[in-house]
């Protein structure tokens, strides 16, 4: 679902198997790269040689990614009220 913000309002709209499989695609993607910088941050922390401006601009990246990862989800996996 697709939620769609009026003036004083919000609903939701289906999403087409296109939309869906896009937005489940970039999931999987940011997923990914989620992973990646948390292993580069682990590896250059580990190294004590690294930037700490470095490690603070890889770490304020990955807390972006996850806030879009959890967008997605709630798209793609809303919670259904019942």
């Amino acid at each position: 679902m697709l939620v769609v913000l009026g003036q004083n309002t919000a609903f939701m709209l289906p999403l087409t198997k296109e939309q869906e499989a896009a937005l489940g695609l970039e999931l999987a993607a940011k997923r990914q790269e989620h992973a990646d910088l948390d292993a580069a941050i682990h590896t250059l922390a580990a190294s004590g040689l690294a930037d700490q401006m470095l490690i603070q601009r890889l770490k304020k990246r990955k807390l972006h990614l996850k806030d879009r990862i959890v967008q997605l989800e709630n798209i793609l996996l809303p919670d259904i009220i019942a």
